[in-house]
């Protein structure tokens, strides 16, 4: 069966940097698209970045960009996400999620393309 387990959560202060790891068991990445969303208290699950496997291709939502970075390790068929910069409004749980991914196609952002979901990472922002 497959998994997806997210670690590397924590609290820290606002402006530190925490890396979340998102490990695959049942399932190479390798065809994927694998992408972190995250859901803070009484809001919807947005969407944070996302990687394609094969190229490397990333995407991020306009909250994070210069501040994560998506990346990936053939060789432990994980994904990580770097976090810098955080901010109190960053706090939320971050998910990783997986979807098969299709040539010629922009990185997807949306919830429905992804249909392997982690159990989530609680981060907690400090101000």
């Amino acid at each position: 069966q497959v998994q997806l387990v997210e670690s590397g959560g924590g609290l820290v202060q606002a402006g530190g940097s925490l890396r979340l790891s998102c490990a695959a068991s049942g399932r190479t990445f390798s065809n994927d698209n694998i992408a972190w969303f995250r859901q803070g208290p009484g809001k919807e699950r947005e969407f944070v970045a996302a990687i394609r496997w094969s190229s490397g291709s990333t995407a991020y939502a306009d909250s994070v960009k210069g501040r994560f970075t998506i990346s990936r390790d053939n060789a432990k068929n994980t994904v990580y996400l770097q976090m810098s910069t955080l901010k109190p409004e960053d706090t939320a749980v971050y998910y990783c999620a997986a979807g098969l991914g299709l040539p010629l196609t922009s990185v997807p952002t949306t919830r429905s393309r992804y249909n392997y979901w982690g159990q989530g990472t609680q981060v907690t922002v400090s101000s």
